[in-house]
């Protein structure tokens, strides 16, 4: 039998991450407080679970095969009627989510985060309203950043890492 060793001091051992239940990949560290943690790539860009409401699907493919290759784990939903249901079974490091959308739009859905047990959830806007004022709105909907449609593919990535980093998007 191999000689398992315990750490001296518990509080500085890393734990081993976790998959969550659901298969996803997520990871999530118990000494977080139950709270995920991103974990980092070998080149220390985070690696994050990323949620993303969109109701067009060529939009949805776009967005998830970029960040899907820069090693994100991508939940996707068309249109904001699951939003509350996917949060019961997922906590992302980052909500993508389009403004425009049939039904309840992002402004709707950011404010009814706001005002749930989900309102520590950092959501960025993604849409198409790219005009003055547009921006200014969103971040006083709730939003915490905001990225226009179309998206340059080349900075988008960039522009979801660094709002995985806390620097948040505020431009087209």
């Amino acid at each position: 039998m191999p000689e398992t060793r315990e750490p001296r001091d518990r509080a500085r051992a890393t734990p081993e991450p976790v998959t969550d239940e659901f298969g996803r990949g997520n990871r999530i560290f118990p000494s977080s407080g139950g709270q995920p943690c991103p974990p980092r790539s070998t080149t220390g860009a985070i690696v994050a679970s990323i949620l993303i409401v969109e109701d067009s699907p060529d939009n949805m493919k776009l967005f998830r095969t970029l960040l899907t290759l820069k090693g994100h784990t991508i939940t996707g939903i068309l249109g904001g009627d699951d939003l509350f249901r996917t949060l019961g079974e997922m906590t992302p490091e980052l909500v993508l989510m389009d403004i425009q959308m049939p039904g309840k739009d992002g402004y709707t859905l950011v404010g009814e985060i706001r005002a749930s047990d989900h309102k520590g959830l950092r959501v960025i806007a993604l849409t198409a309203n790219a005009m003055a004022g547009d921006m200014e709105k969103a971040i006083a909907a709730g939003f915490d950043g905001y990225i226009s449609k179309p998206i340059d593919i080349r900075k988008f990535p960039e522009q979801v890492a660094a709002a995985l980093a806390g620097d948040l998007p505020r431009q087209g």
